[in-house]
């Protein structure tokens, strides 16, 4: 079954002014994404990829073009967006359990629909026993799944991950990577990822955006294509894997 076009990115110049005059960040970027779909973005550092992102979640307006999510153009802070960035940014003095409620609270939805919700969460992705612990008492790779049911819970329908696993050693990384896309499809979530790394991409994509050097294009579209579901770290393993790495190492190193 086709998967529902739901985001719409027409068009996006951004440009800003710097020390030395007028810098272009990006330069008419274009895409879709459907519904349901992850999608990864990688490019040259300083090419536009967390401004594009910030634009996504409404948090910077673009010069130029417009951002359509579910058909409506996004003006400002959206309550149906998450973004999750590198740092879990927990409260220490907050158990997890009222970490996990924080931004239900900011938006004033404390149903007990939505509490119900978040104690599902908390109980399919294993943070029962963990529910009542502060966030020192938790591994960095615990930290970040407690920093993804607190997204979740407020139920988005488009989430944004900004380098979100870039602060985690490269063993907790492997294992958080595999731990996030396995709940990110349990529970259909359309989600864009911002990352410098390549085969975090590749494992966890659908489909990957190749930008330029700045100003930033999409210079390709990668359309992943590993057969059966697999896990991240089942794809990392996979034939098809070097083969998708060298196509996109060789695009960046053409930046």
């Amino acid at each position: 079954m086709e998967l529902q076009e739901f985001l719409k990115v027409q068009d996006i110049v951004e440009k800003y002014q710097a020390g030395n005059g007028e810098v272009l960040a990006l330069d008419g970027v274009s895409f879709t994404v459907r519904r349901g779909e992850f999608i990864s973005i990688v490019g040259p550092s300083g090419c536009g990829k967390s401004t594009l992102l910030s634009i996504i979640a409404g948090l910077e307006k673009p010069t130029y073009g417009t951002v359509l999510l579910g058909g409506d153009e996004i003006h400002g802070i959206d309550s149906r967006i998450g973004y999750m960035l590198q740092n879990d940014n927990l409260l220490d003095w907050k158990s997890i359990f009222h970490n996990i409620l924080l931004g239900l609270k900011i938006q004033k939805k404390l149903s007990s629909d939505n509490l119900s919700y978040v104690d599902r969460l908390i109980e399919t992705y294993g943070l029962s026993e963990f529910r009542d612990k502060y966030p020192s008492q938790l591994s960095g790779g615990m930290r970040q799944r407690a920093a993804l049911i607190r997204t979740l819970a407020i139920r988005p329908q488009l989430l944004l991950l900004d380098e979100a696993f870039s602060a985690l050693d490269y063993q907790t990384r492997l294992q958080v990577t595999d731990d996030v896309r396995r709940i990110l499809r349990k529970e259909h979530q359309t989600t864009i990822m911002v990352t410098h790394d390549i085969p975090e991409a590749i494992s966890m994509s659908d489909r990957i955006l190749v930008l330029t050097a700045r100003p930033g294009v999409i210079k390709a579209v990668h359309e992943l294509d590993f057969g059966d579901e697999l896990s991240p770290l089942e794809r990392r393993n996979h034939p098809r894997f070097s083969h998708y790495f060298g196509m996109i190492w060789g695009e960046l190193s053409e930046e």
